[in-house]
Parts: C-alpha cells; structure tokens; sequence
C-alpha cells in the first residue's frame, strides 16, 4: 500500500529536526497517542548525518479486531531514521523503516524536509506491507490511514511543542 502525506510548519527545517529528535517531545508524542517511549537513540550529531532509534509501545484499541485478536492489547513499534546531512539550504531526507513486534508489517518510507517560502514543507511517501497470506493486504490497508494520520499527528504537535519551548 502506498503512503503519502505532507505537511508546512512556518519553522526552518534545523527547529524541526531538533524537535523531530529531542526526547521529550517524542515521548509526548507517544504519550498522545496513548502509547509510551520504552527507548530513543540518537546516533551522530544532528547538525549533519545521523541515525535515530525510537522503541514505542502502542495501544492497539484502534485496530480493526481482527487485527486485535491476533497482537493483543499493545504493539511494540520501532522506528528507524537515517538521516542525512542537510542540504547548502537547509533541507534534509531520512529513510525511515518502521517494524511491529510480533507483526509481520513493514513501513518503508523517505521523509523530507523542504524548506520553503512558508518555512519548511515535510513531505512522506512510503509503503506499508504485510506479509500474512490472506489477511496481508487487510492490515497494510488498515495500518496505511493510520500512520498517515500519525505523521499529521507528529507535525501538528511539533507545531505546538515549538511554540511553547
């Protein structure tokens, strides 16, 4: 299933990115959604290429139920990001790959970071794929609008979290 999503923040892209990897805003980020942060990492200085490491737990009463009968009443979700050194004006990309604990659901996705007139768009395009015979194409389109919905979610409150740091 294919991801897409974008978004603009009147912020430059260095704010975000500093956001984008201070822990806690990540972990009011779980917390928003109802989950918790178990771990976070940072590899490299963000000033130019570097891996982020997230570990969430995510409650699963959003789910579909049969989804929920097979992962229980949380998920464990890690999210990868590699980072690459910003670009002469300040834009940035990550790779981005997501995996669930006992849940064979795979995101792939390139995040970038565009600076533009407004401030800084961010733009996500993915795939979400499962690999359970039948039931596969079922949760990569349950999961799809979700995660959409989490990458608005993040820059909404990335929004909010500038603003009152």
């Amino acid at each position: 299933m294919a991801l897409s999503a974008s978004t603009t923040l009147p912020y430059d892209a260095a704010t975000l990115t500093k956001t984008y990897t201070d822990e806690g805003f990540i972990r009011s980020l779980s917390e928003h959604v109802g989950g918790s942060l178990v771990s976070l990492e940072v590899d490299g200085d963000i000033s130019g290429p570097f891996t982020l490491t997230a570990v969430r737990s995510i409650p699963t009463d959003r789910l579909p139920d049969v989804a929920k009968k097979l992962v229980g009443s949380s998920l464990t979700v890690t999210q990868k990001e590699n980072w690459e050194a910003p670009a002469p004006d300040g834009s940035r990309t990550a790779t981005i790959d997501l995996s669930v604990g006992g849940v064979p659901l795979k995101v792939s996705a390139v995040q970038r970071l565009v600076v533009v007139a407004e401030g800084t768009r961010t733009d996500v395009e993915g795939t979400v794929s499962s690999s359970i015979p039948f039931l596969g194409d079922k949760i990569a389109k349950a999961a799809e609008p979700m995660i959409g919905k989490a990458l608005t979610i993040q820059a909404a409150q990335a929004g909010k979290w500038i603003e009152n740091s």
